[in-house]
């Protein structure tokens, strides 16, 4: 082969040894090209399928240019360029033909232009979450030199104003799978997957859903007019106020603050709430973008969230917070905390409320002897009342939880009290559940980091299609690492560790067919 006169065009074939094929396979500077010959003229084409690489040359041709891939039935039109079925373009080259010389060029073309195509595409693929497809996207995009960061960005920006409730676990997950990515990735495919994990996570979510959008603007910014207004359940006011906060320059930081107390104004949502202030936060901060729809997510998720403190199992939450006034000289233990009502777990912090951080040592060791010692036969039962319904995320969200309150508390002290009580809160809900009297001995860890090391390696090939699972397990991997890096000699260290490697060696019930199915028709046979 030989370079021509127009230096981006190269000698690819004889025009009379391809008419007499039809088709040819050609190498031009490491790229396979695949050439057609037909009744609307020569077509050049990357010889592999965008969908699973497979040989195009030996594809179909129909009405001269409709090229077909046997192998999924993928069509591309090479004249247009359009992909008639399947998902991804194809790569085309430009042809000339000067005599008996096929000239093709193969140009790569600008960076720019590539990562723009790889966006646009990668955005396609969410209506019908091709996850393998945003895989192939977002290495486009980096092979021609943009960032992962850029992708999620931009799935953050696609995405927000379907999400009917504000922030997901797609958003709580995301800067672990980021922090992962940095800290543990070993190949190029660990790096990616863990972007792909995010993305397709963002995807799912809003698969399908219409538009919510955050309309509201013009609402002057104060802390304390957002915090009432989430407060409020007045999301159109909260929203106008964060754009308001945006537009005159504040960040996400400047806005924290209200947010953090809005979060633990009540036992909320499971523990979401404080979680999705502290995760918000950390995203903003990894991607450096995006920082206005993931606030107005989390408002949004803050102003619907679930107020678990007003049913009646909780009901004494309100009164232990009041009486919380830093006098309690009770020293309290996790072994004094084992087993607690939620009353009782309650009023014992009131009574040591003069220690905080021993107190806080209390209740995580609690907190994590309990998930520990959770009974695992309990997840399987389906003749039970929605109620009892209970598995693993039951505890890991208690140490989720604690490992956020931990963060902004220390940015805000006086919303200590409403943690620690929201602690007590989730050790007692399961006491219910939990099994002491098993033997734990086998889940100890005697090395942490090469715990974490192993159990991180892990979770770039996790296995689950559920992406609430694979999600789990990377939060609480990555919180339990944070506290046991920030104490690494705290008493409650060992049980930590040897919970979360339970958990994550042990099975996880998604899907509760009998059981659904039961309590439908208890539900259907006593509405009357």
């Amino acid at each position: 082969m030989s370079e021509t006169a127009d230096s981006a065009l190269v000698e690819a074939a004889s025009a009379a040894e391809l008419r007499a094929k039809g088709r040819m396979i050609v190498k031009i500077t490491g790229k396979q090209v695949a050439l057609f010959d037909g009744p609307k003229g020569v077509f050049a084409c990357n010889n592999r399928c965008p969908h699973e690489g497979y040989p195009l040359v030996e594809g179909s041709l129909a009405d001269g240019c409709v090229l077909t891939c046997n192998w999924h039935n993928w069509k591309f039109d090479l004249e247009s360029g359009e992909t008639l079925v399947g998902g991804d373009r194809l790569r085309r080259y430009p042809v000339r033909i000067e005599g008996d010389r096929v000239l093709v060029d193969v140009t790569d073309p600008p960076a720019a232009q590539t990562q723009e195509r790889a966006l646009a595409s990668l955005k396609d693929a969410f209506p019908r979450h091709e996850y393998d497809r945003m895989a192939r996207e977002i290495a486009r995009l980096e092979k021609a030199g943009g960032s992962a960061e850029t992708a999620i960005a931009a799935a953050v920006e696609w995405t927000h104003e379907n999400l009917e409730f504000g922030t997901t676990h797609a958003h709580l997950a995301a800067p672990d799978w980021l922090a992962l990515r940095n800290d543990y990735a070993e190949a190029p495919a660990d790096r990616l997957s863990a972007v792909v994990e995010i993305i397709g996570h963002l995807a799912w979510d809003t698969l399908r859903a219409p538009e919510y959008p955050y309309e509201a603007q013009g609402a002057p910014y104060n802390p304390d007019g957002l915090f009432a207004t989430i407060e409020a359940e007045d999301e159109d006011r909260a929203v106008a106020m964060v754009r308001t906060a945006f537009a005159d320059g504040l960040i996400y930081g400047d806005l924290e603050g209200p947010l953090a107390r809005a979060a633990l104004e009540h036992y909320a949502d499971f523990g979401h709430a404080a979680i999705g202030v502290l995760k918000t936060g950390q995203l903003i901060d990894r991607l450096g973008a995006a920082e206005a729809p993931l606030t107005l997510a989390l408002v949004r998720a803050l102003v619907y969230g679930r107020r678990e403190d007003l049913i009646p199992e909780f009901r004494h939450y309100a009164a232990a917070l009041k009486a919380f006034d830093g006098s309690g000289t009770r020293v309290v233990t996790a072994e004094d905390l084992r087993g607690a009502s939620v009353n009782a777990a309650l009023d014992l912090c009131v009574a040591a409320s003069g220690d905080v951080p021993a107190l806080f040592d209390a209740l995580l060791g609690a907190l994590a002897e309990a998930m520990l010692h959770f009974d695992l036969d309990l997840q399987n039962r389906t003749e039970i009342p929605v109620s009892q319904n209970v598995g693993w995320l039951d505890f890991t969200h208690s140490l989720t939880f604690a490992n956020a309150a931990r963060h902004l508390c220390a940015g805000q002290p006086d919303l200590w009290p409403a943690a620690l009580l929201q602690m007590a809160c989730f050790l007692g809900r399961n006491v219910r559940y939990v099994g002491f009297e098993q033997d734990m001995s086998r889940w100890a860890v005697p090395d942490a980091e090469r715990f974490f090391q192993t159990a991180a390696a892990g979770l770039f090939d996790h296995g689950q299609f559920d992406y609430i699972t694979s999600t789990h397990r990377l939060k609480v991997l990555m919180a339990v690492r944070d506290e046991v890096r920030n104490r690494p000699d705290a008493p409650w260290v060992p049980a930590l560790l040897a919970a979360t490697n339970r958990y994550l060696g042990s099975p996880l019930k998604r899907k509760h067919v009998a059981r659904t199915a039961r309590q439908a028709m208890a539900f259907v046979a006593a509405e009357g």
